[in-house]
């Protein structure tokens, strides 16, 4: 009896944290791509901190701890909700942190000599998630619908929200592994690259937000999103994996030389 409970469990509530970010292809795109772009130096420490696990494996961490309460001050982490007249830095703050202050904090930990290992490894895995958190434009949305989860929506006629879409349905409905995706994003120019390294935290946060917007105004509330909205985003959708990848291994490549 407790095994058939447990099951109906999860198939009733176990998307719930998946929905909630890029979901688990989502980041260990990133993670696949950060790999590609990091420095001989940085990726022998990273592998002898992870004990050989990849960051596309450890990228889904940052979801995986929401089911202990004991993590549950790191939950405000994963966004920022801003009004769209404003700027990161000019709208109210979050007082329990937020994913700008999230990503400052886990650099903080991973440079200070001082840290223990446990601390290292428990923050590497968190910078790996929340740069990917980063670069998904609902993770900037706007409070008062919940950061796109009380935009209702329809994906493929079945009932949704702009915040899902964008997490994991356009992604599933691609039908590639992660790996797949990965290898399948946009060939940048060297140039290219060194133009998405650029700048800071904050403004690669505007970056997003500029998208953020965007989603909101050609979004339809109550819509029926389907190929067409495919066809319109999933382009930008696979070009904000990629910045998230190259970003993160920027900022890893920086903290381990």
């Amino acid at each position: 009896m407790r095994f058939i409970l447990v099951v109906v469990f999860l198939v009733q509530f176990g998307h719930v944290n998946a929905s909630e970010d890029w979901g688990q292809n989502g980041h260990r795109v990133v993670g696949e791509v950060a790999e590609q772009h990091l420095s001989k130096k940085a990726k022998r420490k990273i592998n002898r901190l992870l004990k050989g696990k990849s960051l596309a494996v450890v990228s889904t961490y940052g979801d995986e701890i929401k089911s202990e309460s004991k993590y549950d001050k790191f939950k405000a982490w994963h966004y920022a909700n801003v009004d769209f007249d404003k700027t990161y830095d000019e709208a109210d703050k979050n007082e329990r942190g937020d994913i700008v202050t999230g990503i400052e904090k886990c650099i903080a930990v991973l440079e200070d000599k001082s840290s223990s290992e446990e601390d290292k490894v428990f923050y590497l895995k968190m910078l790996v998630h929340l740069l990917g958190d980063m670069h998904q434009p609902l993770h900037f949305g706007l409070k008062e619908d919940r950061g796109g989860n009380d935009f209702k929506v329809k994906w493929f006629r079945k009932k949704s929200n702009i915040h899902r879409v964008w997490d994991s349905q356009m992604i599933e409905s691609y039908k590639m592994s992660y790996t797949e995706l990965a290898d399948n994003l946009p060939v940048l120019s060297k140039p290219q690259v060194k133009s998405i390294k650029s700048g800071d935290i904050i403004e690669w946060v505007e970056d997003t937000r500029v998208l953020t917007q965007r989603i909101y105004d050609e979004t339809e509330l109550d819509g029926n999103l389907s190929y067409r909205y495919m066809y319109d985003w999933f382009d930008v959708v696979k070009m904000q994996l990629e910045k998230g990848g190259i970003r993160l291994a920027a900022l890893l490549n920086q903290i381990y030389g």
